[in-house]
């Protein structure tokens, strides 16, 4: 694997047609194994295309984010909308940047057409102690997208950096720090930037967020009433379950906090969701072999 300073990095481009492609996981330490890797695929590539695409769609044309984010050029030929979105996907074991490019027939609901994906090791939080070499790699991210979208479409572009486990991990204070070095970055860049545009997102929010993403990308949320997909998210420094209820012992028997209401597409969705911060595979890890995490 390549070196870029105190970065390793690996990049990879996914078209997508409207429908899903997921690779073949193979492992020889069977199904539960796999799953894990499969659901941790899931999350590395795509997990933060939901986050993506209600920030763009806050932007849309008519709405105001900082500025106005319509562009004379977010018309295909075909009269589909088209616009783009950023994502940085801070994890506890890399910082990965999502480039999505979204289309939008006239009254329906958008569809993920195209990403552009780069990760870089390690973590956001191995910086804590150097909050200055944290910026070198973020801004490697951000020529990702400058390459990846077009020049007209930048200032219409949200932007936005979502941080997991491995920041929550951290003491406040360390924590704040790398994110408003981010934040000072993303000023900087010719990209939409509002003033929530870095944060650290709460175990429920995070295991939300993946079950919207794997509903949304399988077209299930197309279809109100029809099925779901349930997902186990194995992070590297937390575990988290989501879930849309079937049986309404389920939701009564469920403890506080467990249960997230959640208002998408005119539809309502009452779903469980919990999150255990240390019981990723890197804590896990830690906890059970002992030592300490490697610095960059």
């Amino acid at each position: 694997m390549p070196q870029h300073g105190p970065w390793q990095t690996r990049m990879r481009k996914i078209s997508n047609h409207g429908s899903l492609r997921v690779a073949k996981v193979a492992y020889p330490l069977g199904l539960c194994v796999g799953v894990f890797i499969y659901v941790a695929y899931i999350k590395w590539h795509r997990a933060t295309a939901t986050q993506a695409f209600f920030s763009i769609t806050r932007a849309a044309p008519g709405a105001r984010w900082g500025q106005q984010a319509h562009s004379p050029l977010g018309t295909a030929a075909d009269g589909h909308e088209v616009f783009y979105g950023i994502m940085f996907d801070a994890g506890s074991t890399g910082t990965r940047v999502h480039v999505f490019q979204f289309t939008r027939p006239p009254r329906e609901t958008p569809t993920l057409t195209h990403e552009t994906f780069k990760a870089l090791k390690p973590g956001l939080s191995a910086y804590a102690d150097d909050v200055e070499k944290s910026a070198q790699g973020i801004r490697e991210l951000l020529d990702v997208a400058k390459q990846d979208i077009p020049f007209d479409f930048w200032k219409a572009t949200p932007l936005v950096l979502k941080a997991t486990a491995g920041l929550r991990l951290l003491p406040g204070e360390k924590a704040q720090k790398l994110l408003q070095k981010v934040k000072k970055v993303f000023k900087a860049s010719p990209f939409l930037v509002g003033d929530d545009c870095v944060s650290i997102m709460n175990g429920t929010d995070e295991g939300v967020s993946a079950w919207i993403t794997i509903n949304f990308l399988t077209g299930s949320l197309k279809t109100p009433g029809g099925s779901s997909v349930g997902m186990l998210d194995l992070g590297g420094g937390s575990t988290q379950i989501a879930f849309l209820p079937r049986v309404e012992g389920t939701l009564q028997a469920s403890p506080p906090g467990y249960l997230t209401a959640l208002r998408m597409f005119n539809r309502t969705y009452k779903l469980y969701s919990y999150s255990y911060l240390g019981l990723g595979l890197m804590s896990a890890r830690l906890a059970i072999l002992g030592g300490v995490e490697g610095q960059p």
